[in-house]
């Protein structure tokens, strides 16, 4: 929603700076709506009319010393200039304060505005009236917010404010949000506070969890009884780690918090705060000289190692199904004989799966698909029972923003994959915030947390989430000579205590694998026009239609139709490999009925979104809605996938996720051709189904094998089959 007053401070911008390009502050778009670039453009001219040459988004240390030389304190005495007042007054505006009509006077208005913000943010005491002193003109040209917001938290305000009109004057201590909601800033600022009370002096307090500190807190114990700034700083950190105690003393009740929390924690449940408990609070990784009894590396577990991790108290070892990487980390991967020596020597293993995935734009639904399907796999190799939990790294300080647009979907497609396609269970590797909420959408069983990365923004300022299972807080060795070992220490709260068993690996050998595109694509598309051609399917048009009406409602090219099937050859592959047959026997029904697509299909589709119809053929694949309940309720019988049984109510849902989810067909049609080989009295199809049971299959697709026009469509079907499958081998041998 616009803002008139925010519309006139960005007028005021443009019109006062419209020589911007040359002065560095860029042009905004008047729309009324704050944000950082009204901000930074704010900030900018407040820099050039201090006379700043290098002008910056930051208000950063160059700025603030300037206006404490130049002005000391900003109010109608010192304000150099009217447009440095505008500027001033057009911020207060874009924090939602009255700036007093931006006319260039520091105005009653704007004194009032000022003491109104020096309230909120809890400095009203150190400074009050209605002057700007340099740290809260610093605060006010940003996008922190001084009140409430987004269901905040009143309490964690009151300690905000706190924090704020306490510590302010310290050199290093600058003005924290005062929202409602924890964050970075505010857990930095809790570490500063604990610093300076230990009578760090400036520039000695950095808000690290250092030696220093540590050495400090570990004489600063309380307990019931404990009252003023101890018991203060000590509740503070307990609500913002999202405990239900009160702010302040140390009563009775806040000791049953404290016990809750220790428990929760894994620490020795005291009742006080104590060092352990200080430091659980304070930064994510805790007292790291606390002795695990799970951990995490990418070496072997060799009968030397597991004795001396065993010797050591450790029962539970994370490692990793796959290693992407052939060159680095040689021994990251589960090695051949390794499980088998975890199981002698009495330990259990949790699987960890991860990739590349360091980025946000590594991160998708059909990624997380992709990521599933081959960690089942690599599970089932080596031979991981059901029940397992594999836990799915997000392994990058993913910004909350990136983990609802990235992470999300990317849980969401491995939850539905392993869900489908498995017994094992999905966990999550990650910052506390990344677990939090992949376990809150309900797409993680138990989370593993890399607090270790206490700098992460996913760390500060998130409590340790509710279904942790593995807490990593420490890299330390363990043993002497050839047992001995790297590891990241971690503790183990028992909601996941790994396996000890295992099944035979299973194999691998003979699968497809993703198609060769840079060696093989073109030449794939030459062979299938050619073969589509010589049966009397060309590159456009067919069936009686002219080229003009097939393209005009619609129709598909032999090309396009191509594009789609390889560009989505990933999902083929690893259905493919999931139940052990051939890809192009998923590819081929997918690429004929794309490229056979007509306007009677279309027509179809409307009838049966209108509501004339119930079912039709649809999608991709063109599956009956009925069909695909048939196929999957089959392969449910089998135990081929997981699932409630479907009926004739599922109907409309399934129909629209096979006409809108083009995943979705194409695993229907992969489970359908499972079910074919049922219904004409065959094998299920596998690495080494023969043409004759291929054709059949094929034909099945159409109908039933007595119909002339199905025994056509499985013979034009197999010559297609033969030009995707030749490609596939020759992908598989290279």
């Amino acid at each position: 929603m616009a803002d008139e007053m925010v519309l006139r401070a960005q007028r005021f911008i443009n019109t006062t700076y419209g020589n911007g390009a040359t002065l560095g502050i860029s042009k905004l778009t008047e729309n009324g709506q704050t944000g950082w670039p009204v901000m930074y453009a704010l900030t900018r001219a407040l820099q050039y009319e201090m006379g700043i040459t290098a002008l910056s988004d930051s208000f950063g240390p160059t700025t603030l010393g300037k206006i404490g030389e130049l002005y000391g304190k900003i109010d109608e005495t010192t304000v150099p200039s009217a447009n440095f007042c505008r500027i001033i007054q057009s911020a207060l505006y874009c924090k939602g304060y009255d700036g007093g009509e931006i006319d260039g006077t520091y105005n009653s208005r704007v004194e009032a505005a000022v003491a109104k913000l020096h309230q909120n943010m809890g400095v009203d005491g150190i400074y009050p009236g209605g002057s700007l002193w340099p740290k809260t003109t610093k605060g006010l040209f940003n996008m922190d917010a001084y009140v409430t917001v987004s269901n905040g938290s009143d309490a964690i305000r009151a300690i905000q404010r706190w924090l704020n009109g306490r510590y302010l004057l310290r050199k290093d201590f600058y003005v924290i949000p005062c929202d409602g909601h924890h964050s970075r800033d505010v857990a930095k600022s809790m570490l500063f506070a604990v610093q300076y009370e230990l009578g760090m002096a400036d520039g000695t307090a950095n808000g690290a969890f250092g030696p220093g500190t540590q050495a400090g807190l570990k004489s600063h114990t309380i307990s019931v009884g404990t009252s003023g700034v101890w018991a203060q700083l000590f509740t503070a950190a307990m609500v913002l780690n999202k405990r239900s105690v009160a702010f302040g003393d140390f009563t009775a009740s806040v000791k049953t918090g404290v016990e809750s929390f220790q428990s929760f924690s894994k620490l020795p449940v005291t009742g006080q705060g104590d060092f352990q408990t200080w430091a659980s609070l304070l930064v994510s990784y805790g007292d790291q000289s606390r002795k695990g009894t799970a951990c995490d590396g990418v070496t072997m577990v060799t009968p030397a190692r597991a004795q001396a991790l065993k010797s050591a108290g450790y029962q539970y070892i994370g490692r990793y199904l796959f290693n992407p990487s052939s060159t680095s980390l040689p021994e990251k991967q589960i090695q051949p004989g390794e499980l088998a020596t975890i199981k002698q020597y009495g330990l259990s293993c949790f699987p960890i799966f991860q990739t590349w995935s360091r980025s946000a734009d590594y991160f998708s639904y059909n990624q997380g698909t992709a990521d599933a399907f081959r960690a089942i796999e690599w599970a089932e190799f080596h031979g991981f029972k059901r029940g397992t939990i594999i836990y799915f790294a997000v392994d990058y300080d993913a910004m909350d923003g990136e983990v609802t647009s990235y992470v999300i979907p990317h849980f969401r497609g491995i939850m539905r994959t392993v869900s489908e396609n498995s017994g094992y269970n999905v966990g999550v590797y990650g910052p506390r915030n990344v677990c939090q909420r992949v376990a809150d959408a309900g797409y993680a069983a138990t989370s593993f947390v890399s607090d270790m990365s206490s700098g992460f923004s996913g760390n500060l300022g998130y409590p340790l989430p509710t279904n942790w299972a593995f807490d990593q807080i420490s890299t330390i060795k363990v043993g002497s000579g050839t047992g001995q070992i790297e590891i990241d220490n971690n503790i183990a709260s028992g909601r996941d205590y790994g396996q000890n068993d295992f099944d035979p690996g299973a194999s691998l050998s003979g699968l497809d694998t993703d198609l060769d595109k840079d060696a093989y694509r073109s030449p794939m598309l030459r062979d299938v026009k050619t073969y589509l051609d010589s049966i009397g399917v060309p590159e456009t048009g067919g069936d009686g239609w002219s080229d003009k009406d097939w393209a005009t409602l619609g129709g598909i090219s032999t090309t396009e139709a191509f594009d789609a099937v390889v560009d989505s050859d990933w999902l083929f592959t690893v259905l493919a490999r999931q139940l052990k047959l051939r890809k192009a026997l998923i590819q081929t029904p997918v690429l004929w009925e794309l490229r056979k697509l007509n306007p009677t299909d279309f027509a179809a589709d409307a009838a049966v979104m209108a509501g004339v119809d119930d079912d039709c053929s649809t999608g991709w694949g063109q599956i009956f809605g009925r069909v695909a309940i048939a196929a999957r309720n089959y392969c449910m019988q089998q135990g081929i996938i997981n699932g409630t049984p479907l009926g004739e109510g599922d109907l409309k849902a399934v129909w629209t996720a096979l006409h809108d989810d083009q995943e979705y067909n194409v695993r229907s049609v992969a489970y359908l051709t499972v079910f074919n080989a049922y219904q004409i009295g065959i094998a299920r199809p596998s690495l080494t189904t023969g043409s004759t049971d291929t054709q059949n299959l094929l034909a099945r697709y159409n109908g039933e094998l007595k119909y002339p026009q199905a025994q056509q469509y499985g013979r034009e079907l197999m010559g297609l089959y033969n030009v995707l499958e030749n490609y596939n081998a020759l992908s598989r041998a290279s």
